[in-house]
């Protein structure tokens, strides 16, 4: 993979030609427990626990065209998503069912893989962010978030959590333990202001990141062919 600037992109950012199975590193030998089959636990400062055995059931599906931007300084433009906004799930789902009590505007998300990151409600309520269960018309592969991941191109993509399985709702962080150490994982992740971690300014973390985008990238895709051979 090799990254090429581009005046067109957020802050930092390079293009790249392709779009990698791709992460913090612990989790290159970590893949989900039931990649064909989407189950969502919903919890935390709730009203009642809710299992969803077929989370985007029922739901109006769209059709979205969006760029992916890795905090590591890649970026992978023009993916064709599938799937249900957050907003349809949170508003004829989660309210109903779950009733998240009011205040509680921290969603913690968590994948089948144990990864787990946070985002505000305000900003998974975003029109386009997703639960996409499908890339370029093909069901998602492992190396994509199968089942079901998050897409929230505003953000980076440690925020953009694969295999989804688990919603929780708080009012604020006091409980929380991002995957990533605590300058990795900004609690909002915007691109376009350049939000990469925290403690440090965005632009030398592009300086501490970009020189890890091959061996990472080749970490994971030896994991995955090990997988395969399994």
């Amino acid at each position: 993979m090799s990254p090429s600037p581009s005046p067109s992109l957020p802050p930092g950012q390079r293009v790249s030609a392709v779009f990698p199975r791709f992460g913090l590193t612990p989790y290159a030998r970590r893949f989900p427990k039931e990649p064909s089959r989407a189950v969502i636990q919903v919890g935390g400062e709730v009203e009642e626990e809710i299992a969803l055995s077929d989370p985007l059931e029922g739901l109006p599906r769209v059709e979205q065209v969006s760029d992916f931007h890795c905090v590591t300084t890649w970026s992978c433009l023009t993916l064709p998503w599938s799937g249900v906004r957050f907003a349809d799930f949170f508003e004829r789902v989660l309210e109903p069912r779950a009733r998240p009590r009011p205040g509680a505007s921290i969603v913690l998300l968590r994948g089948q893989d144990g990864y787990r990151t946070s985002l505000p409600l305000d900003d998974l309520l975003r029109p386009d962010v997703l639960l996409a269960d499908r890339l370029a018309g093909e069901p998602l592969t492992i190396e994509h978030g199968a089942p079901l991941r998050l897409i929230a191109p505003a953000h980076y993509g440690y925020k953009n959590v694969k295999h989804l399985a688990r919603i929780d709702f708080w009012h604020d962080l006091s409980r929380f333990r991002a995957s990533a150490f605590r300058f990795m994982d900004h609690p909002r992740a915007r691109v376009a202001q350049e939000e990469r971690g925290q403690g440090f300014p965005g632009w030398m973390l592009r300086y501490l990141y970009r020189p890890l985008i091959g061996m990472t990238a080749s970490r994971f895709a030896k994991a995955m062919e090990e997988h395969r051979r399994d």
